[in-house]
């Protein structure tokens, strides 16, 4: 199946997820990545993806750069519980220190998050120094907006993590 601006796509017949070559990703520093699709193929508004997919191509890292306070309260908290128990951590002394310690995921996910919304997001999957359990998940909301950060628990915004729509634009929920 070809998918405007990834091209020809593979089933991964696993997961019934489409795969892209992989390419590289201006907004995540020209890591190669393998773009993967979930729900691609029997969306009724395929137009959405590929809108989607087109902004998260073309937009550079400022993009995930507006969200690093966010990620920085998120270091915080998680190095703020591993004080008290006595854990060896990591120490980020800004907001702007927090990408030293990022390695980004090379399998970008592109879904759309409730099937009675127009949204589609695209979830990184990344590895971070100050949290090796759970990680970090980066979620951009159309390709072009950062909506979620935390520890990957795999949804796609905290109302859906938490199940209150209350939090629907909140980026990021504090663990403490």
């Amino acid at each position: 199946m070809n998918v405007p601006g990834l091209g020809d796509m593979t089933l991964d017949e696993g997961t019934d997820w489409l795969c892209s070559e992989p390419m590289p990703v201006k907004m995540l520093d020209d890591t190669m990545c393998e773009i993967v699709l979930e729900g691609y193929e029997d969306d009724p508004h395929q137009e959405d993806f590929h809108a989607a997919i087109a902004a998260f191509l073309s937009n550079g890292p400022e993009v995930l750069k507006a969200a690093q306070a966010h990620i920085f309260q998120y270091y915080r908290d998680v190095s703020s519980r591993q004080a008290a128990s006595d854990e060896e951590f990591v120490s980020i002394a800004s907001p702007a220190d927090v990408w030293r310690h990022i390695e980004f995921g090379y399998e970008p996910m592109v879904e759309r998050g409730d099937p009675d919304e127009r949204d589609v997001y695209i979830s990184l999957t990344c590895n971070c120094d100050w949290e090796r359990e759970h990680g970090l998940q980066i979620v951009l909301r159309n390709g072009n907006t950062v909506c979620k950060i935390g520890p990957f628990d795999g949804h796609v915004t905290n109302a859906d993590a938490y199940d209150d729509d209350s939090l629907k634009d909140v980026i990021y929920r504090s663990l403490t």
